[in-house]
């Protein structure tokens, strides 16, 4: 199968380069050679590659840098538009759209989140990311993922945890945000599992499985793997973390999600904290200037 990436330099794309799955043609398209917001430069990706699938993780993901003039433009162009080039596309020559979203086009009062629970997005990123959800469903053949915390190979909460805990800093995290953590092989697993199986199309959940911890105990809990317990964690709520940060964007409180519909594909799902211990070693096996 012949699977073009676009972004494919980001996080996401460097999961699938490491667990391309066997009889899989990854191709990549990203910036400056493929602008998934200019039409004509998503037309010539798609004619250099005619791909039977596409896997479309660019994104603008600065949640902050969107309510800003410059960063609200490059949320929609990006974000949403260019999901709307590639939907058009897909339309028009039958290949199969995998589009990765987030938990954040939900306002975060219900919990967990459905696959049909109506778009209540708070933010302008949040906002665009639904806006490029609903132009991709519209493509006849589509998975939408929707996923929550990414931690993958780049910046993320969990390096930046265990960067604290080198530096011997005991932090105030955020308590009342509860979700579950999605590490990119999970993503990688269950991309290549709809593809492989010819699931249903449509919108699919995904994040680990395991009980939903707030950014708090998550901190704690990687300190516990690094060995540094001995840290204390102060519980702050999201209000008093952005208490002096006017220019944050909203925040959903409750990002867990409901996995039925994707573990009903037969997909398995493995505990967040399983993947945070193998995660955590991973990046203390690394060589100081790549960790």
């Amino acid at each position: 199968m012949r699977v073009l990436v676009t972004g494919s330099a980001g996080m996401l794309g460097a999961a699938l380069r490491e667990s391309c799955p066997s009889g899989v043609q990854l191709l990549d398209a990203d910036l400056p050679q493929t602008d998934v917001s200019d039409p004509d430069s998503v037309e010539r990706a798609f004619a250099a590659a005619r791909p039977e699938a596409v896997i479309h993780a660019a994104a603008y993901t600065n949640v902050d840098g969107a309510q800003t003039a410059e960063g609200r433009e490059l949320a929609w162009q990006i974000n949403a538009t260019g999901p709307g080039y590639l939907s058009k596309l897909a339309a028009e020559h039958g290949f199969t759209l995998v589009h990765v979203s987030s938990e954040y086009v939900f306002d975060g009062t219900k919990a967990p989140h459905t696959e049909d629970e109506a778009y209540t997005p708070l933010g302008v990123y949040a906002q665009a990311k639904a806006a490029g959800d609903i132009a991709v469903s519209v493509a006849p053949k589509h998975y939408i993922l929707r996923t929550s915390w990414l931690i993958g190979d780049g910046p993320n909460f969990v390096r930046t945890m265990m960067g604290l805990a080198a530096k011997n800093i005991s932090p105030s995290v955020v308590s009342d945000q509860i979700g579950r953590l999605t590490f990119t092989s999970t993503l990688v697993g269950a991309i290549d599992h709809l593809l492989r199986n010819k699931a249903g199309f449509g919108t699919y959940n995904l994040s680990n499985e395991g009980q939903p911890a707030s950014w708090a105990e998550i901190t704690r809990a990687v300190f516990k793997e690094v060995g540094r317990d001995d840290l204390n964690v102060t519980d702050t709520t999201t209000a008093e973390y952005f208490a002096n940060k006017p220019e944050s964007a909203p925040r959903p409180l409750k990002s867990e999600l409901d996995l039925a519909k994707i573990k009903a594909t037969g997909l398995k799902l493995r505990d967040w904290r399983d993947d945070l211990h193998d995660y955590i070693k991973a990046e203390q096996a690394k060589p100081k200037e790549q960790a």
